[in-house]
């Protein structure tokens, strides 16, 4: 495989509606998505799509959820084989609830702690990734497959500051942060002002390797990354969301891809940043992922560049 994504499975429920819902009522909806989800697992659903040879490496249970994700990764054509299915556990479960009227969602999420993934020695020597994606989950799989390929390049979906974001941080080549991580490793209330995201992008650099990259994602508000000197921010394409649900995961799967094609760190933000903005436009999470072709051929079209 090109890629190996490693971290988090789930299976989502998606309901969409146009108010939250008030306590103790009852609420209908017409529309409803069911199917996989997970930082890592969106991510590799998406290169799978892409027609990039990746593997999963994550944790499922022996139950309706923990099959329906291995079946829907086999029939995308994403590698299974470090995708553990385990006895006795149960799968992630999210409940998402979304307001159309301005795309966003609140999620309910059944976690189970205890989701150290076992990968298989035998298997992961088969795998020869080039680049490997982390979302914080799953962390000693990751160690394990990072001391197994040194030279693979490595990217982390650094959501929020927790204990597998800590230790997987200083590891990898790329930091792509969310705004929510950068406040809190900072402790700081906003990242909108130079000086806050010049702090934060300092902060994340001072507990990374030398050399790594680092990007803080602001969802409609775009994204900034360090430069020599300082930071750059980078604004979103302007679209109408109706469904921000995976657009992170969305964001990051891409820039896996740019990582395996080569492309500066630049031009890689801004490819990412138009395939999370077309997927925002659509319903759903995998769903919403738009076709690459999609994605190249808007470079220059509605979708205006950042």
């Amino acid at each position: 495989m090109d890629i190996l994504c490693v971290g988090h499975a789930a299976y989502d429920l998606i309901y969409s509606m146009d108010r939250f819902p008030t306590e103790n009522t009852k609420v209908p909806v017409e529309s409803m998505v069911e199917c996989g989800g997970g930082p890592a697992a969106n991510a590799a659903f998406l290169l799978a799509k892409w027609g990039v040879p990746c593997g999963l490496a994550a944790l499922v249970g022996d139950d309706p959820y923990g099959h329906a994700i291995v079946e829907e990764m086999r029939q995308i054509g994403a590698d299974t084989s470090l995708l553990e299915v385990r006895k006795g556990f149960a799968t992630s479960l999210s409940a998402i609830l979304v307001n159309v009227q301005g795309g966003s969602r609140t999620i309910i999420n059944r976690t189970i702690k205890g989701d150290h993934v076992r990968l298989d020695p035998d298997k992961l020597a088969a795998a020869q990734p080039r680049v490997m994606l982390y979302d914080g989950h799953a962390v000693q799989a990751a160690l394990d497959a990072g001391r197994r390929y040194p030279n693979a390049k490595t990217v982390i979906d650094a959501g929020s500051l927790y204990e597998g974001t800590i230790t997987l941080v200083p590891k990898v080549d790329y930091i792509v942060a969310s705004e929510g991580f950068a406040k809190q490793i900072t402790g700081q209330s906003s990242c909108d002002t130079p000086e806050g995201q010049e702090r934060a992008i300092a902060a994340i650099q001072k507990v990374a390797k030398p050399g790594a990259e680092v990007v803080v994602t602001l969802g409609e508000r775009g994204l900034f990354y360090g430069v020599p000197g300082g930071v750059r921010h980078m604004p979103a394409p302007k679209v109408t969301a109706v469904d921000t649900t995976a657009a992170g995961d969305i964001f990051h799967g891409a820039f896996a891809y740019g990582m395996l094609q080569g492309m500066s760190l630049e031009e890689n933000l801004k490819f990412s940043s138009r395939t999370a903005a077309i997927s925002v436009t659509r319903p759903g999470g995998r769903t919403s992922i738009p076709a690459l072709k999609e994605v190249l051929a808007n470079s220059l079209s509605s979708y205006s560049d950042p």
